[in-house]
């Protein structure tokens, strides 16, 4: 069984990491675990309040194998936490790492993405940090991976999905191919 703990922070968009975590829960067995600064509950930015399993402070390095930072409107503001230090131990110990929309700023700050293929929300997006990774930004609208790093666009929580699972082994049978096209069957849509 898969362990994901998924970062929150008030205002977060709840969209971003929705499928992610109702896929590998619901049809592939993943605890699913969410932590918030301090612990405290938060609201999304669609107004969902959300409480948290844990604080980020006591998420133990032993207890998942996958973490995911969910966008949201903190982390362009000096209100965001530090997670540098989690997200560096982690990624140190081969635990997959993810990031989307504005939690891609979030890796980009602690360094996971200076020498890694990343994407964003633009490069511009990730410019106005101190990061010196801009030679390996991929210019795409969907997610990319890279040594057990996943980033994304806010737009592209169905990529993310196929993206973090692949990074976390899981292979892509019937089931997942089945999914994949239901969820991402809108896009094919001709104008």
């Amino acid at each position: 069984m898969k362990r994901v703990i998924t970062i929150l922070t008030e205002n977060f968009s709840d969209w971003e990491i929705a499928l992610t975590n109702s896929v590998g829960r619901g049809y592939y067995g993943f605890e699913t675990r969410f932590a918030t600064p301090g612990g405290v509950p938060v609201t999304s930015s669609s107004g969902m309040l959300v409480t948290p399993h844990l604080a980020i402070e006591d998420i133990a390095l032993d207890s998942f194998d996958l973490l995911i930072v969910c966008g949201g409107t903190i982390w362009q503001t000096n209100k965001a936490p530090d997670i540098s230090e989690l997200l560096l131990a982690a990624h140190k110990k081969n635990i997959v790492v993810a990031g989307i929309c504005d939690g891609t700023r979030v890796l980009a700050q602690a360094g996971l993405l200076d020498h890694l293929r990343h994407t964003s929300n633009s490069a511009e997006n990730l410019s106005q940090l101190n990061y010196a990774g801009a030679a390996y930004y991929q210019n795409v609208p969907y997610a990319v991976a890279d040594r057990h790093v996943v980033t994304a666009p806010g737009t592209a929580p169905v990529s993310f999905m196929v993206e973090v699972f692949g990074a976390l082994g899981i292979e892509r049978d019937e089931n997942f191919n089945y999914y994949l096209s239901m969820y991402a069957a809108e896009h094919n849509k001709t104008a």
